[in-house]
């Protein structure tokens, strides 16, 4: 994973760089880049130093290694007029990193005759004028269209997109098959106001869900976009399985479907939420939240009260802050969702939260306090290591429902935050700490391997371990008043709290195959004697990546 190609030197006492002229080689491990040149040109400045003149990279984007569908794209910077030796005050380093001066984005073209330091040729200019005509023909439209619905999932109408569609259809024990449609607004609207709504229908247990939302947005952007700074208040009538944590994907996405062992928790939920969101330039933010949650066991969970009935219904009020810290953070923004760019800056998250009894029914006092640090280390030519520590403490004595339910995985995709082998509902906890540590050596292996490397896999291993507990004020078999664990029909303990020894798994995979597929073999290392688990399993994961 290098750069080849030719270095300028100047013949005299400088022997300074006066150009550079460089490339990858075809061979590497690199995936959808079939070509890549950059040239870049240094000149001296009337005090004797070089600086960077221009910069130019062109780069040929397509699916097959020579031939097929692609693209090209070129960028080509200029710079003049450096000034050194000059004391620039602490402001001018505050504050946002590249700042704009008003009207930037409508100059004329007269202004750029005058002001552009490198001239356009007739050919370049020629392309302002085919792109505006492509987006004007018909067939070019539907293309774009089907490609945004089938990649990020949403149908433009202009004002409001329908989406997203990979929900319209998914099925589970307790909902059987589930037929959804919504969709939200888009500034074409407002940039002040946004809405969402979806409604679905369970046709086993004929229940309704719906889901309402109004935003408003204070500093007059779209609330997808960096920074955000937004009030939104909510209503979602829905289903939910306890300790299925997702990360950019829906719960009810079809694909989701399909999962492993016996899968019949549920709960049906009316959460109420007013949130307040605010990001900084520098990549802090805070929110603040209120939300009241009313849930009701289905299917196989019950709530019965340890030595007394069966619970119908289970209402919390919580108010909650959330701070997070991603220092030079980038990221890719979807429709949905913004996934961040991994790389060596740490980024900080601490939650905390309050359970309020008797605000708006609320049933529970307690506190809950969780913060996470995730770091990405490069190891050279061992690739790199994607490191998550979490941990988590809760105050106060509360039934199960209300405690860390640990994130479980019972569908056939990898999840990177979950725990692959671990059943839904099977470990509960008051106090955790927990490591998550993924590592991809980038093909350092199979590049060595003849026939192999032509295939440009890329190996992978990871582990996980999570230690934590019960204090005896919330585990119901040491007291009364909590509710009892979930237990299968048979009698057979489900649920659990952590003991002396964590719950650890790790994996070992192949990634990159077929430039998009990453497939693991995941293995459990304790508490296999609990009841419906699997020791082995292999997982599959759909990842985009260069």
């Amino acid at each position: 994973m290098l750069f080849e190609g030719k270095l300028y030197v100047s013949n005299d006492s400088h022997f300074a760089v006066t150009g550079v002229s460089m490339g990858v080689n075809k061979n590497i491990n690199l995936n959808f880049v079939r070509a890549l040149k950059i040239d870049l040109d240094f000149e001296p400045t009337l005090s004797g130093k070089y600086s960077l003149a221009k910069s130019k990279l062109i780069a040929d984007f397509g699916l097959g290694k020579t031939k097929g569908m692609g693209f090209t794209g070129e960028r080509s910077s200029t710079y003049k007029n450096y000034q050194y030796d000059i004391k620039l005050p602490d402001t001018i380093f505050q504050g946002r990193s590249i700042v704009s001066v008003a009207g930037a984005s409508a100059r004329d073209d007269q202004y750029w005759e005058k002001n552009r330091l490198d001239p356009l040729s007739k050919e370049q200019a020629k392309i302002y004028h085919n792109i505006d005509t492509l987006q004007k023909i018909p067939s070019f439209q539907r293309t774009v269209k089907i490609a945004t619905l089938l990649f990020a999932g949403y149908g433009n109408l202009g004002p409001y997109e329908i989406g997203p569609v990979n929900t319209f259809y998914s099925f589970n024990n307790v909902e059987g098959f589930r037929l959804r449609f919504g969709g939200r607004t888009t500034p074409e609207l407002s940039k002040r106001f946004y809405f969402e709504n979806y409604a679905a229908y369970g046709f086993k247990d004929e229940k309704w869900k719906f889901f309402l939302s109004a935003t408003y947005s204070i500093n007059n952007k779209s609330i997808y976009q960096f920074p955000q700074n937004y009030v939104r208040a909510s209503f979602q009538r829905d289903t939910k399985i306890p300790g299925q944590e997702l990360q950019f994907v829906q719960e009810d996405n079809f694909l989701l479907s399909f999962k492993r062992g016996l899968n019949d928790m549920l709960l049906y939920n009316d959460f109420y939420r007013l949130d307040y969101v605010h990001e900084y330039e520098n990549h802090f933010s805070y929110a603040f939240g209120f939300k009241k949650w009313s849930q009701t066991p289905a299917g196989g969970l019950n709530y019965q009260a340890n030595g007394g009935g069966f619970i119908n219904r289970l209402t919390t009020s919580e108010l909650s802050l959330a701070l997070r810290y991603a220092p030079n953070e980038k990221f890719i923004q979807g429709k949905i969702y913004r996934v961040p760019i991994a790389d060596r800056y740490p980024v900080f998250n601490l939650r905390y939260t309050a359970g309020i009894k008797g605000l708006l029914g609320g049933e529970y006092n307690y506190h809950n306090l969780t913060g996470s640090v995730d770091k990405r280390f490069y190891l050279s030519q061992l690739g790199y290591s994607d490191v998550t520590f979490e941990g988590s403490y809760i105050a106060g004595r509360v039934p199960f429902p209300l405690l860390a339910i640990h994130r479980a995985n019972q569908t056939y995709a990898y999840q990177l935050n979950s725990y692959n082998l671990m059943n839904f509902l099977e470990f509960v906890s008051d106090h955790y700490v927990s490591i998550n540590i993924d590592h991809n050596f980038n093909g350092f292996f199979f590049n060595k391997l003849p026939l192999i490397k032509k295939l440009k896999l890329r190996e992978v291993v990871s582990f996980k371990a999570l230690y934590g507990g019960l204090r005896d004020e919330n585990n119901p078999a040491f007291g009364s008043g909590l509710y009892q664990l979930p237990a299968f029909d048979n009698g057979l303990q489900r649920t659990y709290s952590l003991g002396k020894e964590p719950y650890m798994e790790g994996s070992v995979g192949i990634g990159n195959i077929f430039k998009l597929l990453r497939v693991d073999l995941v293995r459990r290392f304790t508490y296999l004697d609990n009841p419906e688990v699997a020791k082995w399993g292999i997982r599959a994961r759909v990842k985009f990546d260069f």
